[in-house]
Formats: C-alpha cells, sequence, structure tokens
C-alpha cells in the first residue's frame, strides 16, 4: 500500500556505520515513547516533513496513509481509533483552546483498562485534573453532571466517568470534528499524502 514516510531530525547527524546503529536504537526508543506517551512530540516532528514534502525509504520510520486520513472524515470514532489521529486531532484542539476534551476522553479510556487496586488514585487524578470546579483543564459539562461525577468518583468503579466522557464525546462529535475535516491541517495533509501516493 502507498503510504508517506516521515524521517527523523536525527537522520542528519549520522557519520559512519557505528553512528547509523547508535541513531537507529535511539529512534527506535525515541518512536516507541512517541507513539505511546507523548504524541505531541511525535506531531511536532512529523507535521513540518508532511508539509515540506520530504520523502525517505527508510522503512523504520513512520508510514501514514492516504487511505488512513481518509477514513478519519467517516466517523469521530474512526479518527479516535487511529493513534496518528489522536495526534493531529489534538494539535487541532490546541489551536482552539479545547484539547482537554480529547485529553479527558483519553484518560477515561484508560482509566477503563486500569487494575482494580489503582481505579480509586486514578479517579481522583482525573476527578482533580478535569472535572472539579476549578481543574486546570477543566471540562464543559453542566453542574449537575460535574456534582454527579464527583459522587462516583468518591467510590469509583469502571463506569464512574461513563457520562462525563459520552457528553465530551458528543460535544467534540458535534462541535470540533466537523470543524476539524474543514480545517487546513486536515485539508493539507491529505493533499499532500494524495499527491505523494498519485506519483
Amino acid at each position: 500500500m502507498p503510504g508517506f514516510f516521515f524521517p527523523h531530525n536525527n537522520m542528519t547527524e549520522l557519520n559512519g556505520k557505528d553512528d547509523c546503529k547508535l541513531a537507529e536504537g535511539k529512534i527506535h526508543k525515541k518512536k516507541q515513547k512517541a507513539f505511546g506517551a507523548d504524541l505531541k512530540n511525535y506531531l511536532k516532528c512529523m507535521v513540518p516533513h508532511i508539509e515540506s514534502g520530504i520523502k525517505t525509504s527508510n522503512s523504520r520510520n513512520v508510514m501514514l496513509s492516504a487511505e488512513e486520513v481518509i477514513q478519519w472524515s467517516q466517523s469521530l470514532e474512526k479518527l479516535l481509533a487511529s493513534q496518528s489521529g489522536q495526534g493531529v486531532f489534538r494539535e487541532f484542539l490546541k489551536s482552539e483552546f479545547s484539547e482537554e476534551n480529547i485529553e479527558f476522553w483519553l484518560a477515561c479510556e484508560d482509566y477503563k483498562k486500569t487494575k482494580s487496586d489503582h481505579l480509586h488514585g486514578k479517579a481522583e487524578r482525573i476527578y482533580e485534573e478535569f472535572v472539579q470546579s476549578d481543574a486546570i483543564k477543566q471540562i464543559n459539562i453542566d453542574y449537575q453532571m460535574r456534582e454527579a461525577t464527583a459522587k462516583r468518583a468518591q467510590d469509583p468503579t469502571y463506569t464512574s466517568f461513563d457520562e462525563a466522557q459520552k457528553t465530551v464525546y458528543i460535544l467534540m462529535e458535534r462541535d470540533s470534528y466537523p470543524r476539524f475535516l474543514k480545517s487546513k491541517a486536515y485539508l493539507n495533509l491529505l493533499n499532500q499524502l494524495q499527491t505523494n501516493t498519485s506519483k
């Protein structure tokens, strides 16, 4: 399947075979971190290369296809199912000062996979970060839901944040997601990948 390769910044610093092996090891570690915990850095590295149209044949680098990016336009669910999609959408929300929505949604998804003995600690962190009235990344939910979520977080279960998560998802689906699909960031990315595929 044709795709678009994104070179890593460190590749310009290589001198000789030993340096190549050393750099590849570093790149592998960085890629694991980028895909796991730090999508923001992954995207900051990726987006300039998309815009400049740089290609490389190094198969270790990240590949994003036009087909995958087209799928993002089918539904918010498909966009969020893609790790790259989450990252690009998060950057878009950041430009609109509403990245707390996807961060809360992702925190809830992670919470549902938590071992039962860690539920209380994670519930407390999510509540303090996103739900309480003076939270740093306060999500846009009404007073009644905020109070109900606070009560559920005190005696946490796997469904403690479901109602608030659903509300935030609907908010993104109706508000941010349609704007994302019309945004320059999305359209330029899609156009770049389609142009590259047709070459």
